[in-house]
């Protein structure tokens, strides 16, 4: 449960910089708030994509 906690916490932190969101859009900003989640560091996250790209 605290990595449910955890996760929301850090979503909802991050979320809170667009002062509101677009029905629309919000389950690609909670995707990218999964990813970040997921996928540790900047660097890490940036290694991933860029394999995921061929690049």
């Amino acid at each position: 449960i605290n990595g449910i906690e955890n996760f929301w916490n850090q979503a909802k932190r991050v979320l809170r910089k667009y002062n509101g969101i677009d029905r629309k859009s919000f389950p690609l900003f909670l995707k990218e708030c999964e990813f970040r989640f997921n996928f540790g560091t900047p660097s890490q996250q940036l290694k991933i994509l860029r394999e995921w790209c061929g690049i």
